[in-house]
């Protein structure tokens, strides 16, 4: 015991850097290990859309759009959520598969949408991106 106090007091700033890092470590995998909406690949997604009554909410940004958008999707930008919340009351109850380019603000989408009381809320995990990548059709507006 004595060595790891003498190295502590030799090396405080390996020791504060790992204390750091071990915070931050904890912190990530605690909020991974709570959030309410879970995360699926595109194959899961496409078992989700092909279910009844599946909101499949695309939350890019209007420019991103030209790519194509998942047939039969809905568009509401991320940073436009919290306003237009109300259009999506109808799907509460129901399941909702959330979208963007890559997967990361959808999961900001997630955690606006179980904040707001849904409860069946999914994140497509690599977003567009994975899905062209599994060959999956994007339509054009």
């Amino acid at each position: 015991m004595d060595q790891y106090l003498t190295f502590a007091q030799e090396h405080p700033l390996l020791v504060y850097g790992f204390v750091g890092l071990l915070g931050l470590i904890l912190w990530v995998e605690f909020g991974r290990l709570t959030k309410k909406y879970k995360q699926v690949g595109v194959n899961e997604a496409v078992r989700l859309i092909n279910g009844d009554g599946t909101l499949c909410l695309d939350v890019r940004e209007d420019k991103e759009l030209g790519d194509g958008i998942i047939s039969g999707s809905r568009h509401i930008p991320v940073g436009q959520l919290k306003d237009r919340i109300s259009e999506l009351s109808a799907y509460k109850n129901k399941t909702v598969l959330v979208y963007c380019r890559s997967g990361n603000r959808s999961g900001f989408a997630c955690n606006t949408l179980t904040k707001q009381g849904f409860e069946d809320v999914y994140n497509m995990s690599g977003g567009v991106m994975a899905w062209e990548s599994a060959n999956y059709p994007l339509s054009k507006r």
